[in-house]
């Protein structure tokens, strides 16, 4: 479905792929109450729900995270910034990831679900993006923001590793949105050159056209492979699914931002325009390298799995 609607929109397609993030670490380790709470809204369509784990200074550092969560009495109280929050705004929910237990590292984090409406919840001002700007993106702030003890997810400690397990499942849903955008981008770079014609022909005609298109097609395909085998895996939670879906990330996410500055030069000056869809594809094309664990991030995912250490 993601590939689909990134074909035309990539910005559309970030509805179900950030709803996959958010309600993943719920699906994995949340409670059974927890789960009622949540999930029947967002598949009923009546509730969104964010994904909350970056902030400013824990970005590829996740571990880095600053925000805190204490426990008072029944709440847990948190404080802190989390950055880069897609949908932030929109959502009626946010999982989010905070410090219960400093000094630990990765084993002090706990998930969270938090409710727009929770006291001390806010949102920042949406950022000014290069690409997906049909999608809000902003700050959320925690200021004394209680929630109900229940709204943990799974048990203290565990939120990094929920977080790990999420992005097993949910990187590869960003590299559908990157072949969504390479796809889009080689259907209107083939309809484009049967069209335009320069030396009394369509620029189709030329071979050195044929060979680009030859490839963006080709390299599309490759990554559709890499992105259906490592779905497969994710449903049948295959012990190689880490090195499957980084691996369908970054593959796919390379492809695309390859396939669409193609697809500019294909259509050459018009192609530099927004009277055509391709600068807005090559623009989207270029968060999908970055976010979700940038690429390098994710080459290293692949090569602790190859060299046996297994961290991500």
């Amino acid at each position: 479905m993601i590939e689909e609607v990134a074909r035309a929109c990539a910005s559309s397609a970030l509805i179900p792929a950030v709803n996959k993030l958010g309600t993943m670490p719920l699906l994995l380790s949340a409670s059974e109450e927890l789960k009622k709470q949540v999930l029947p809204a967002v598949a009923a369509g009546d509730a969104l729900i964010s994904y909350a784990l970056s902030e400013r200074e824990a970005g590829s550092d996740a571990a880095a995270m600053r925000t805190r969560a204490v426990l008072r009495g029944d709440d847990w109280v948190l404080n802190g910034t989390k950055s880069w929050i897609t949908n932030a705004g929109v959502s009626t929910y946010y999982t989010v990831m905070a410090v219960t237990e400093p000094g630990v590292g990765t084993r002090g984090i706990s998930a969270f679900v938090v409710h727009k409406d929770d006291p001390g919840f806010s949102v920042g001002p949406k950022e000014r993006k290069l690409g997906i700007r049909g999608s809000p993106t902003c700050e959320i702030y925690f200021e004394d923001c209680a929630i109900p003890f229940d709204r943990i997810i799974g048990e203290p400690g565990t939120g990094f590793k929920t977080a790990l397990r999420t992005l097993d499942h949910t990187r590869l849903t960003i590299g559908a949105q990157a072949l969504g955008i390479a796809q889009g981008a080689v259907d209107a770079a083939s309809a484009y050159v049967t069209q335009r014609r320069q030396f009394g022909q369509p620029i189709g005609e030329f071979q050195g056209v044929q060979f680009m298109l030859a490839d963006m097609a080709m390299r599309t395909e490759a990554a559709r492979q890499l992105i259906y085998s490592a779905a497969a895996k994710a449903e049948r939670g295959a012990p190689d699914l880490t090195w499957a879906s980084a691996a369908a990330k970054v593959f796919a996410s390379d492809t695309a931002m390859a396939v669409t500055t193609d697809a500019v030069q294909l259509f050459g000056g018009y192609g530099y325009t927004r009277d055509f869809p391709v600068e807005r594809m090559m623009r989207d094309a270029k968060i999908t390298q970055i976010y979700e664990g940038t690429n390098q991030i994710n080459r290293m995912v692949m090569a602790r799995q190859l060299l046996g250490t297994g961290r991500h």
